[in-house]
């Protein structure tokens, strides 16, 4: 995707700087933890988007948790692109990332099942990768989900700087 030249302020360049951080440091100091707020709607997208799209296609239920989770972030990424804001355009790409290290964490949690269940139902990524004969691969593909998603929140960040300072010179 190739952003349009936009001009952040100082503010909203420290804000997402701080979001960033707070989402990296919430995942790493305490894996357990989430970040308040915003992984509680994370959470209602997720279980959200299981009914919703295995309306559309039964057999894709399972897969309707995590393909909102990642949808709803790049919406929100494409909307502020299209209005040329950049604050808001960061802000959709970090919160894609954070999404992505909890669906890492998820995802890591296939084989052992440790993760508490909105209401003791199934784990999706047992099923999602039992169904892909990748379960052993679990801990695997969620370090690379994690790399790539702290690659993109580290990317949105000096993207963002990089705007900013090209704008105030």
């Amino acid at each position: 995707m190739s952003f349009h030249p936009l001009k952040p302020s100082l503010p909203e360049l420290l804000l997402l700087w701080c979001f960033a951080g707070v989402c990296a440091w919430f995942h790493f100091v305490d894996p357990s933890q989430w970040v308040p707020l915003l992984d509680s709607a994370n959470l209602l997208i997720h279980e959200a988007g299981h009914p919703l799209l295995g309306f559309v296609v039964p057999s894709w239920t399972v897969y309707g948790g995590t393909i909102f989770q990642l949808a709803f972030p790049l919406l929100f990424t494409w909307h502020f692109y299209q209005n040329r804001h950049a604050a808001g355009q960061a802000f959709g790409l970090i919160w894609l990332a954070e999404n992505g290290l909890n669906i890492a964490r998820y995802m890591a949690d296939a084989r052992q099942q440790q993760l508490p269940l909105v209401g003791g139902g199934m784990h999706d990524w047992l099923e999602i990768l039992s169904r892909w004969s990748l379960l052993n691969d679990d801990v695997y593909l969620a370090t690379g989900l994690r790399i790539a998603a702290l690659l993109l929140m580290t990317y949105t960040c000096l993207w963002l700087l990089q705007s900013w300072r090209g704008c105030h010179k």
